[in-house]
């Protein structure tokens, strides 16, 4: 097998860059593939701008929950646009080969986004557990200023813990196949290429799933055990109808993305194949984004109220002339405006 970009080094072959495979497996479905992902990557960038918008706007919607909200489509936008744009030209060219630099790069950018999705949906979580459980103290317990600090170590935690990590991986040699048989730098993709000892590597990775996947997502579904049993407490129909709306369209997100992202990291290196580890990277990195928006849109009365609001439109107008925004207003009725935000990006 052609070993592009290596160097030799007496009888040891290392590897300086990889090919990403990708779809090339399917060549036929290319142009398809890439239609398909485009409509996707636009769906989710369009859909989560509009929520940031929305929640700024709003006056309405200027409470934790919406606060929370904003800052996990901020975020989607962020780890969608590590890998999607990649995959977007790699369908439309043959040449796919990364830099270990640029790797590198993409992996660490993929795990600090995704660690940071974990700690926002679970501080999404308690913030609908304060609500519905001790809904006379909320006010005092979800301050602005706490808010602001569970954003915060949101963010901020995940970046140093990756900068090692990757680090680390990087500095196992390779020197196998340079074919890396992934759309993106993966982890377990990445070190199936390693010829040196990985297996300091693979614990940390099942650690580190631990604290970023398994703990979070475990303190989430305690959060609503505790949730649906207030709820079904309520002695109003209306309130319990209402409490189980604004706390669905999360827990259809948390097992969207946690249940495909553990499956992922926390199996057994003998069980992961080409074929599953595609799937379900598509699944977390493309499908579950593609799918937010429309969750939390549809799902949520709130936002759809807002949405037909004739004064949020006013607003929307205002802020993209601002930004010299391109706008296309179809038929003579106000309420039906499709924008763009493309120039954004």
């Amino acid at each position: 097998m052609e070993l592009r970009g290596s160097k030799y080094e007496g009888n040891l072959t290392t590897l300086v860059d990889f090919i990403l495979l990708g779809f090339s497996d399917v060549p036929e479905l290319q142009r398809f593939l890439f239609g398909i992902f485009l409509i996707m990557y636009m769906i989710i960038l369009i859909g989560n701008s509009l929520i940031i918008i929305i929640t700024k706007v709003d006056s309405s919607l200027k409470t934790p929950m919406y606060f929370f909200l904003g800052n996990f489509s901020t975020l989607e936008i962020c780890y969608v646009s590590v890998t999607v744009p990649r995959l977007l030209a790699d369908l439309c060219r043959q040449k796919r080969e990364i830099s270990f630099l640029a790797c590198a790069i993409q992996m660490y950018f993929f795990l600090v986004f995704g660690a940071t999705e974990c700690f926002i949906l679970t501080a999404m979580a308690y913030d609908r557990y304060v609500a519905i459980c001790n809904p006379l103290l909320y006010p005092l317990i979800m301050t602005t200023q706490l808010c602001i600090q569970l954003a915060t170590v949101s963010w901020v935690s995940a970046v140093p813990l990756h900068i090692g990590f990757t680090s680390l991986i990087f500095t196992v040699p390779f020197c196998g196949p340079n074919q890396l048989d992934h759309f993106f730098c993966d982890v377990p993709a990445v070190l199936k290429l390693a010829c040196g000892n990985t297996f300091m590597i693979e614990m940390l990775l099942y650690l580190f799933a631990l604290v970023v996947a398994t703990i979070p997502f475990m303190l989430i579904l305690g959060s609503y055990i505790k949730i649906i049993s207030t709820i079904l407490k309520l002695p109003s129909a209306t309130g319990r109808a209402k409490a189980s709306s604004t706390c669905s369209s999360h827990l259809m997100v948390v097992g969207l993305f946690f249940g495909s992202a553990i499956l992922t990291y926390m199996r057994p290196k003998s069980s992961h194949s080409v074929g599953i580890d595609r799937l379900l990277s598509l699944f977390y990195t493309i499908v579950t984004p593609m799918f937010n928006p429309m969750i939390y849109c549809l799902r949520n009365k709130d936002v759809m109220i807002a949405l037909k609001k004739k004064s949020l439109y006013k607003k929307l107008i205002v802020i993209i002339q601002r930004h010299n925004l391109k706008i296309i207003i179809m038929g003579n009725n106000r309420h039906k405006i499709i924008f763009t935000l493309f120039s954004i990006f």
